[in-house]
């Protein structure tokens, strides 16, 4: 094809160039968003109870956000002084509360361990509110401040380990492990609580 003059002109005079680079990071980019999407959009289904606070949705562990569940091999103590596995309590009730039914739990971030931390329904009863409001779990201060009145609530009643005494779940696991955080959880920690006071 020749154009005026004779000179030969292109075949698609108005083809744009692409820059290869920019191609190759979008690629890159949408491969890495693509198991988000995925994750996010499977959400939701039955659910099967690995403690009081977390919960497994089709092979992906969910930390149930802004409450804080006595450990499994958590003892409490009743009003009369005896004790009892507060932590298989909290996690029996959970899951007699849920059943077969279907779960719906909405991600809010991911953990260091990569789990999913979410707000979780049993159809528009907010789970995570109903743990701590019966008792089976406190507030988890540290990251959110949305289910202190249900505490408070639950302490008022004596629901569940207000009934008696308790080690709060953070100091147990502390204690169990045998010292003080390291720097480097230190360090993350209070990077999720900074990036928590700047998007709450």
């Amino acid at each position: 094809m020749r154009g005026l003059g004779g000179v030969a002109s292109p075949a698609f005079p108005f083809q744009p160039e692409v820059p290869m680079r920019r191609v190759a990071l979008a690629l890159t980019a949408s491969l890495f968003l693509l198991p988000d999407v995925a994750a996010a959009a499977d959400l939701q289904g039955v659910a099967s109870v690995i403690d009081g606070d977390t919960l497994d949705l089709h092979g992906q562990r969910i930390r149930m956000h802004g409450l804080d569940a006595p450990e499994s091999s958590q003892s409490c103590q009743k009003a009369d002084g005896s004790s009892y596995r507060c932590g298989q309590l909290s996690a029996r009730a959970l899951a007699d509360k849920i059943g077969r039914q279907t779960v719906r739990c909405e991600q809010k971030d991911k953990d260091r361990y990569g789990r999913i931390v979410g707000t979780c329904f049993l159809g528009s009863e907010n789970l995570n509110e109903w743990l701590v409001r019966q008792g089976l779990a406190v507030a988890y201060r540290e990251y959110s401040k949305a289910y202190v009145p249900a505490e408070i609530a639950a302490r008022e009643e004596k629901l569940g380990i207000w009934q008696g005494s308790f080690q709060m779940p953070a100091e147990y696991r502390k204690e169990k492990k045998g010292g003080g955080k390291s720097e480097e959880d230190e360090i993350l920690e209070l990077i999720k609580k900074l990036i928590y006071l700047f998007w709450k």
